[in-house]
């Protein structure tokens, strides 16, 4: 892997790029696909053919200072409760333009807070969930847990309800980080909610990081990778915090002198990846890990690794839908986003209409830019063969293919059926993505490239 001097040298800290968990990015969506495009191609769905399901709980009991995603604090159930009544008038509007039940392959509960629910909240979700869909046998459904908010009673329900993964959010167990980011949370807490997963039978664990964050150090994040190691999670993801203040208001809170710099960030990253792969988890795409035996790292090394709005997954399904407010769903017609706003979201719902304002319809030049950049994010290879380009596409992606073989001289392999990116051209993989981008929706709402 390259050095930092000589990424620093490229200009690679100073862009900013998507992540692309999704192709085009969500800031090229537009408010002329919505409702109707949605309401099409949910109609659309074969009913045999199994989906993705997101849900999106979009509240907790305290906001902590580093995220950006959209939640709202509540002192109370009584919002929560409204807004499970707005999901059960989405999801008989769902009905309406799908009226068989959809097979459910993959599920995820995220937020917010979704262990915000009491045990007859998650179960009163999960009766609701089955008018519309079903779940298989084998069906994967994870759920997002605040170890500081869940009991054996809440993991019962969840685990009645068909959990297989847990996600543990822990960023980072020093106190002096987690007292500046708002999120109290110790490491006994968490092995305790750790423990009661697995005492549930619940068969697979994730731990979020996050490296970047106020205060943090080499030293004390090595200790909170020990801490995590301990824990024995089935998977890793270790994200970089992405300082956005201009849309996340919360972040203000942050002081920005106490942030490390990319040096460091570059640092704190390199620590995670030598102590997680020390412990014998395997790296995977640009900031996951997982147990050899596990169906993350196992799709890694098949080449059926996938990338969605959650990240990296093993999700092959062609739809993911997804419900609540700001909850982007995909089809392959395209893609729709939410309400973001939960009074607007139900608003929308209560009007009659489904909930989407922004989206985004494909073409198949769209089709063919996706798949070459999730071949890079998952794989840091194109496939040509499963490409079977012809020879306009041939000479529409030949700049973006001129410029990744420039940008990554001696640092790849090619054969007429595949490219592939040696090691060392890795940390680059986001710029090289960016190459085959047409949407060009702009920088400035996205993180730094570290």
């Amino acid at each position: 892997m390259m050095n930092f001097d000589t990424l620093k040298a490229r200009g690679l800290f100073d862009e900013r790029l998507p992540r692309y968990t999704s192709y085009p990015p969500a800031p090229a969506f537009t408010a002329d696909v919505g409702a109707d495009f949605q309401a099409e191609a949910i109609a659309a769905l074969e009913a045999d053919a199994p989906i993705s399901l997101y849900l999106h709980i979009p509240f907790c009991e305290r906001l902590c200072w580093f995220c950006a995603c959209r939640t709202q604090g509540v002192r109370s159930l009584t919002p929560v409760q409204a807004y499970l009544e707005t999901l059960r008038k989405e999801l008989a509007l769902i009905a309406t333009h799908h009226p068989g039940k959809l097979r459910l392959k993959q599920m995820h509960w995220g937020g917010g807070t979704p262990t915000i629910l009491p045990p007859e909240l998650i179960r009163e979700v999960s009766d609701m969930l089955s008018e519309v869909f079903v779940m298989d046998h084998d069906t994967a459904f994870s759920v997002e847990i605040d170890p500081t908010l869940v009991d054996a009673d809440k993991i019962a329900a969840l685990k009645a309800a068909g959990m297989t993964r847990a996600s543990i959010g822990v960023q980072d167990f020093a106190p002096v980080v987690q007292k500046c980011i708002g999120r109290l949370q110790s490491f006994e807490q968490t092995q305790a909610a750790v423990n009661m997963l697995r005492g549930a039978d619940v068969g697979s664990l994730n731990v979020d990081l996050v490296y970047g964050l106020p205060f943090q150090s080499i030293e004390g994040f090595a200790q909170t990778l020990q801490q995590v190691n301990a824990l024995r999670p089935d998977r890793v993801a270790l994200f970089g915090y992405a300082h956005v203040p201009h849309m996340a208001k919360r972040q203000n809170l942050i002081p920005e002198a106490a942030l490390p710099g990319d040096r460091a960030r570059f640092a704190l990253f390199n620590k995670a990846t030598e102590l997680l792969c020390a412990d014998g988890m395997v790296a995977i795409g640009i900031d996951h890990f997982a147990r050899p035996e596990d169906s993350m790292a196992q799709a890694a090394a098949n080449g059926r690794l996938r990338r969605n709005f959650q990240g990296y997954t093993v999700d092959g399904c062609d739809t993911l839908l997804g419900l609540g407010a700001s909850s982007i769903s995909r089809f392959k017609e395209g893609f729709v986003q939410n309400a973001a706003q939960t009074g607007d979201y139900t608003r929308q719902i209560k009007a009659g209409k489904l909930a989407a304002v922004r989206g985004y319809r494909l073409t198949a030049e769209d089709r063919l830019r996706s798949r070459i950049i999730e071949m890079l994010m998952c794989d840091f290879a194109i496939d040509f063969k499963e490409l079977n380009l012809n020879e306009v596409d041939r000479a529409r992606f030949a700049p973006a293919l001129d410029a990744l073989r420039c940008e990554c001289e001696g640092m790849f392999e090619e054969t007429p059926e595949r490219l592939s990116l040696t090691a060392q051209a890795r940390p680059l993989v986001r710029r090289l993505a960016h190459f085959f981008d047409a949407s060009n929706p702009g920088h400035a709402g996205y993180s730094r490239v570290s």
